[in-house]
């Protein structure tokens, strides 16, 4: 069971039904993760999905809109004031699921990758080298990265991002979630923050991935990888 400190919210959507239920299966699914194309659209539409959960806790101000007929007052989201940013390179697909929703949005990028610290692949380092951001400073800042596993390199993005200003709210959003990366990145956030995650699956394996997770999210999107090492001293 996650703890939750009294104000920061963290929302698990796989407790309640609906047709993101289709596209968490199939990213799962061991078969359907053969088809590369499939797997980084599902990503994608999963990313789709929950910004528009998000959308519902954003602030909105009405705006005048003339019709053809008429006037009307519609509450719209200052989307000039968002900055989504993402971990590369496995939230590419789903950065632009967000961006989809809200195509008004900046967009910031941050290179922070995992390296395994031993020959087993039991401790795992996170190398964080690039960000390319705006400023943040008052603005409603998304961090999306599928993959919330140790939480090290979703703590390395957020420590990088908030170099670039003092967001007004931050919201962190994944696909899967460990319980050990969530509890991680509640100490790198605000207590107002808030943490998105389409699953909240038992927890990781001696690797550090997560399980049942469905696996490396970047290499199912994108391909494999060689893996990066550093050199580890003779005893």
């Amino acid at each position: 069971m996650v703890k939750i400190s009294e104000t920061m919210k963290i929302i698990n959507l796989s407790e309640q039904n609906s047709v993101m239920n289709h596209f968490m299966a199939e990213i799962r699914d061991k078969n359907y993760q053969k088809n590369r194309i499939t797997f980084r659209h599902n990503v994608e539409r999963i990313g789709e999905m929950m910004a528009f959960e998000l959308s519902k806790t954003l602030d909105y101000k009405p705006k005048t809109i003339k019709t053809p007929l008429g006037t009307i007052d519609i509450p719209l989201i200052k989307e000039e004031n968002m900055v989504i940013a993402t971990v590369l390179r496995a939230g590419l697909p789903f950065h632009q699921g967000f961006l989809n929703v809200f195509d008004g949005a900046d967009s910031a990028f941050v290179s922070a990758f995992r390296m395994y610290l031993n020959r087993e692949h039991t401790e795992v380092g996170i190398h964080a080298e690039y960000i390319a951001t705006p400023s943040v400073k008052g603005k409603t800042l998304l961090i999306v990265d599928p993959m919330l596993a140790t939480g090290g390199s979703m703590a390395a993005a957020i420590e990088a991002l908030l170099q670039a200003g003092e967001p007004k709210a931050i919201h962190v959003c994944c696909i899967i979630a460990a319980p050990e990366g969530i509890e991680v990145v509640k100490e790198a956030l605000p207590d107002d923050a808030t943490i998105w995650c389409a699953a909240i699956d038992q927890g990781m394996n001696e690797q550090k991935y997560i399980v049942p997770g469905f696996g490396d999210c970047g290499d199912l999107c994108f391909g494999e990888k060689l893996q990066s090492f550093r050199k580890i001293a003779d005893k």
